[in-house]
């Protein structure tokens, strides 16, 4: 694959730099220099910006322009900026316990560049860490929405600019300088006579022996020497050389490996074990017992927790999805399908779009490490909502939250799975059930069928028009109950997510949060119904967005073509945002739009925007016979995306090569969830059952040209980043796909018809280990 270096846009002429914002902070009471934010602005600071209005300066009846989920969880976060903290050490490094989880998408890194720059230190002299589980923090560890960068960008400066200042005013004193007269550059603080200080001679002398109300002015723009440079990953050397920690790689006295046998049908639970004390006296096995999930086996290694889990003998009780196939769901989501109302006298485009389950493993299996004991318990796992794992496992197992100790460890993917404590929960319990410590993972059979699962959707779109406007829109997207019992990171809000009532009322605000409409499209609404809450769901990269952003630019395509206008005109025609114009001219000149093809290939174009930024992806693809019907073993070849362009608009870019990063993986999501990625529902169980039969983006359909074009800065902060290219790359294919055939596609994945892979058994629930692998080896 060929990705360029991301192509950083030259700034246009802008108006005078603001100036310095002061804010409030702390130094607080430590052996050497520690620093927190309080994110009120100090009286003299200038007044914030406010939005922009619309471009067409109609006012905007969609209430993400006021505030969205991001805004929403960003404001949360404020009230406890002040408990988050940037210490320097003795030895002159700079440390941060970040309350986000690091699951691959370099937050740590993007961290480590707020505080060097700042602090003038350099990046390797920067720390990173994750911070345990906090309730005291309340909203501000909860790792979602793309909000990372955004909810922390101020605070993490400001602290790092107090620290900053304290460094110098200690430095002053022992150089017996003005402070207006040092320098520091590379960690060492220079004075007029050409003396300096290190960090390293200045921690303990910096340090407060009481709490300190203090001011700091942060860096502007102008001056910023890291925030904006391409970066790469601080972590970059440690994963490549495999001395990254992950859960599993962490030694914990007694903690042996752990698996559970778990049901042949979703959520189905134990009736009986007709051999528990045959399965005890195998080869190395220590424990087996009845949890909450299933039969758990603590053994020496794996590979004997294996073998334990495939002799068992299990009676079960029928899970809560017995019975149910991709087809009785669709028929439950078409009856539970809101009113869109009656047809209007104009001419309209009415479409209805299905979108099948998606698997939603990450590369690292779900695992987790506890250690329960009468009076207390310790877990470590990968968490993105640690604080409602924190008090839930306590409930579990009627201990004090105080009583409770959860580690955050690095992750290997995620797409929203960590977001849920499956792995730690049950850790817990068989820990608990033992009376020893369990090192506890998932097969990736259980993950992918017992695990979380973007739910199973439809959504109606029905736009009106006349002529050469478009008079209204509306989309009533009906889903399969999406599980936002993570709440917003704290246990209120989960239990308000989970209760009878509550729960359709926290996901429709979710959802109309977290979507925007682009386009100056008349009267618009947009409602989310869901039903049928017996399945694993979760919240997938980009939740709702993908869905319903495919299905609206489908159907924008289409009233392209009934009123005679090229696809990228006639969105530039009824975009109301300058910035969102920008990135689809972008994306048009650098993908040649509009070049002649082949027959059976075609481009595809899409736009979507979120939390601040806003994103667009042109594609190429190949639908040729020759192409779509290559042989793939077992699989379904299909149609190629042969080269993809996408441009991206967030704001303020911290670091340009992750951002690149971000949106490759973005695209890859899309391809797969348009193409080739789904699960196969039939009596009460997923066929699949590995990344052998689950197929996401493969190489043979990876674009062998991929461009990334970071756009200039609009913006002094931030916007969301993670997961803003998955809904673009998602239409922007199935964009492509109709207009290469000619037919446009109302069902995803488009491969998801053909069932390429004989399935695995579901007893026992870890199938046998491939044994043929070299008979396939090239």
């Amino acid at each position: 694959m060929k990705s360029s270096e991301p192509a950083r846009q030259a700034p246009p002429a802008v108006e005078p730099a603001l100036g310095r914002r002061r804010f409030l902070g702390y130094v607080l009471a430590a052996p050497t220099l520690m620093a927190a934010a309080e994110l009120a602005p100090a009286p003299q600071a200038s007044a914030a910006v406010g939005a922009q209005p619309a471009a067409s300066g109609i006012p905007s009846a969609d209430i993400t322009e006021i505030v969205d989920l991001n805004d929403a969880l960003t404001l949360a976060a404020l009230p406890t900026s002040a408990l988050i903290t940037v210490q320097v050490n003795k030895d002159g490094t700079v440390s941060f316990a970040l309350p986000r989880a690091e699951v691959g998408q370099g937050i740590t890194t993007s961290t480590a560049m707020l505080i060097a720059e700042e602090m003038d230190v350099p990046l390797d002299q920067v720390r990173v860490t994750l911070a345990d589980a906090r309730p005291e923090l309340l909203f501000n560890q909860l790792t979602g929405a793309s909000n990372t960068t955004v909810a922390t960008y101020t605070p993490i400066r400001v602290a790092a600019a107090i620290a900053r200042r304290r460094l110098l005013e200690a430095a002053a004193t022992e150089l017996r300088a003005p402070v207006e007269e040092l320098t520091i550059k590379a960690g060492v603080v220079t004075g007029p006579a050409g003396e300096s200080r290190t960090f390293r001679d200045l921690a303990e002398k910096a340090a407060a022996t009481t709490t300190q109300t203090v001011t700091a002015e942060l860096k502007t723009a102008d001056r910023f020497t890291v925030i904006g440079t391409p970066q790469g990953r601080i972590d970059a050397l440690a994963a490549v050389t495999g001395r990254k920690k992950f859960a599993m790689d962490l030694t914990v006295p007694d903690a042996l490996p752990t698996m559970v046998c778990r049901a042949p049908t979703i959520n189905g639970t134990v009736a009986s074990v007709a051999n528990m004390d045959a399965v005890r006296a195998l080869p190395g096995v220590t424990d087996v017992a009845v949890i909450s999930t299933g039969v758990a086996v603590r053994a020496r290694t794996f590979g004997q927790c294996v073998d334990g889990v495939r002799a068992l003998r299990v009676a079960w009780q029928p899970g809560t999805a017995a019975g149910k196939s991709d087809e009785t769901v669709l028929d439950e989501l078409e009856k539970a399908e809101l009113p869109i109302g009656l047809p209007p006298l104009t001419p309209t485009v009415d479409a209805t779009f299905t979108f099948h389950f998606r698997g939603n493993s990450a590369l690292e299996t779900n695992c987790a490490i506890a250690d329960v004991r009468a009076d207390r318990a310790e877990i470590w796992s990968g968490l993105k909502a640690p604080i409602v794992a924190r008090q839930t496992i306590a409930a579990r197992l009627r201990l004090p939250v105080s009583a409770v100790t959860v580690h955050v460890t690095e992750s290997g993917g995620s797409f929203g799975r960590k977001l849920f404590f499956d792995a730690a929960l049950e850790a817990a319990e068989a820990s608990q059930k033992f009376g020893k410590p369990v090192k506890l993972m998932w097969h990736r059979a259980d993950d992918v069928r017992q695990g979380r699962v973007h739910p199973m959707a439809i959504s109606r779109v029905r736009a009106s028009y006349l002529g050469g406007a478009v008079l209204g829109y509306h989309q009533r997207h009906t889903s399969v109950a999406t599980d936002l019992g993570h709440g917003f990171g704290e246990i209120l809000t989960a239990l308000a997510a989970k209760l009878p009532v509550g729960d359709i009322g926290f996901s429709e605000t979710f959802f109309q949060l977290s979507q925007s409409m682009p386009y100056d499209f008349g009267v618009y609404s947009r409602l989310l119904n869901e039903t049928d809450k017996d399945f694993n769901t979760g919240s997938m990269r980009n939740v709702y967005s993908p869905d319903v952003t495919c299905a609206r630019e489908l159907v924008v395509d289409r009233l392209a073509a009934k009123v005679g206008k090229d696809p990228v005109r006639f969105r530039r025609d009824f975009l109301r945002d300058d910035r969102a114009r920008a990135v689809l001219d972008k994306v048009a000149e650098a993908g040649d739009w509009g070049r002649t093809m082949p027959a059976g290939t075609a481009q595809g174009v899409a736009l979507h925007s979120e939390y601040g930024s806003a994103s667009a992806v042109l594609v190429e693809i190949d639908c040729r016979p020759g192409t779509v019907n290559r042989p793939v073993r077992d699989g379904v070849a299909g149609p190629r995306v042969t080269k993809a362009v996408c441009a991206v608009d967030v704001g303020l870019t911290v670091n340009p090569r992750g951002l690149e990063a971000q949106m490759t993986g973005c695209l890859m999501d899309g391809i797969a969830q348009t193409l080739t990625s789904s699960l196969h529902l039939r009596d009460g169980c997923f066929l699949e059952a590995s990344w052998d039969n689950y197929f996401y983006t493969r190489q043979w359909n990876t674009p062998p040209d991929v461009r990334v074009i970071v756009m200039a800065d609009t913006s002094e902060k931030p916007g969301g980043a993670g997961e803003l290219g998955v809904a673009a790359s998602m239409a922007a294919v199935a964009c492509a796909y109709g207009r290469a055939t000619g037919t446009m596609p109302t069902s995803f994945p488009i491969n998801h018809g053909t069932l390429s892979f004989e399935p695995k058994p579901t007893v026992p629930p870890v199938p046998q280990s491939p044994t043929d692998g070299l008979e396939h080896a090239l």
